[in-house]
């Protein structure tokens, strides 16, 4: 798998490549200005599992909010810098722990060697950022539009530039909108380079949509050995980006913890309020800690069976409930009772 053998590079507290963990990033949406807000956010994001946050910085106002911020949050700072090489160097003189750049749009070769050589002397990694958006009109004539072919050049390009300038503590991000052009660049990609990968599929959409298409890139992606840290970028609260990163990673094996939540899709058999209660369940697991497999069932066809399957489960029947913990029926309970003898059960998990 590529990902054994990519670069360790190490951010802030944390170390991505080199066969580490996949780790879950996600950036704030809050003015980087308004520290409280974004504060706030992050410790958010903290909770729900990400690992890694960044925050744009658009102005001096926000570079040097950084510094504030980093002291009363937990996870490392990630600085998303665009035209302005000043900012870059005042991030990362603001405790940044890492940069993201676009060495193609931060001002020239000059600049972008002055950004590189605080990164130096700061020991501060830089993400080298590609997207199909941003990607150089010569490359979109050379293939005669955007390609994954053209992501990789594009990238690779920018990678040598600072190298050539004396440094590789780097990560490289290529992403695209388009599932089926990101899945190819970093097929291609994972060929040419061992730094480790930042992966997305960026502008991906809505909450619903933007995760079908981060699930099917990212999926596809990761199960090929490829990748080394995620953000699943979704138009909406990015707590649900965590929520999102945190199933993709575990559904493919790369994450365990937490509990895993099975439940049917519901028919004219089910005669309790399966869709309400499935909700239920999950949002009241969702602070609770325990690797387990939790089945919430309709019916008496296939409920009792899945649930047996599972470490432990409920299955409805008509206002009523069995709860089945270990393979084992352990007792009814009218409907209304199901959910909160459920979360004794898994309180008092053995």
């Amino acid at each position: 798998m590529h990902r054994e053998h990519t670069r360790v590079v190490k951010i802030g507290n944390r170390v991505i490549g080199g066969g580490n963990p996949v780790l879950i990033q996600s950036m704030t949406n809050t003015r980087t200005e308004d520290i409280k807000a974004t504060i706030e956010q992050i410790r958010r994001l903290e909770a729900a599992g990400c690992e890694i946050v960044r925050c744009t910085v658009p102005s001096r106002e926000a570079a040097a909010a950084l510094a504030e911020i980093k002291k009363n949050i937990s996870i490392p700072l990630v600085a998303d810098i665009h035209f302005d090489y000043r900012l870059a160097i005042a991030a990362m003189e603001n405790g940044a722990d890492k940069i993201r750049i676009n060495p193609g749009n931060i001002g020239g070769e000059d600049k972008l060697r002055a950004v590189v050589d605080v990164a130096r002397q700061l020991d501060v990694p830089i993400r080298v950022g590609v997207n199909s958006g941003s990607l150089e009109k010569n490359l979109i004539e050379k293939y005669g539009r955007v390609t994954a072919e053209g992501l990789v050049e594009s990238a690779l390009d920018k990678v040598r530039m600072i190298e050539d300038m004396g440094y590789d503590r780097l990560v490289i991000s290529i992403k695209s909108s388009d599932v089926l052009i990101c899945i190819r660049a970093h097929e291609l990609i994972a060929k040419e380079t061992d730094y480790p990968l930042h992966v997305g599929i960026t502008e991906a959409g809505t909450v619903f949509a933007g995760n079908i298409k981060s699930a099917v890139g990212l999926g596809i992606i990761l199960y090929q050995g490829i990748g080394d840290t995620i953000r699943v970028s979704l138009t909406g609260d990015p707590v649900e980006e965590v929520k999102s990163a945190k199933l993709i990673l575990k559904t493919l094996g790369l994450r365990s913890g937490g509990i895993e939540i099975i439940s049917c899709p519901t028919c004219g058999r089910t005669q309790i309020d399966l869709i309400k209660l499935a909700t239920q369940v999950e949002e009241m697991t969702a602070d609770i800690d325990l690797d387990i497999k939790l089945a919430v069932m309709g019916c008496a066809v296939n409920g009792p069976g899945e649930a047996k399957e599972a470490d432990i489960g409920i299955a409805g029947g008509k206002g009523e409930g069995l709860l089945i913990k270990h393979g084992k029926i352990i007792r009814k309970v009218d409907e209304e009772e199901l959910l909160d003898v459920l979360r004794q059960e898994l309180l008092n998990w053995k």
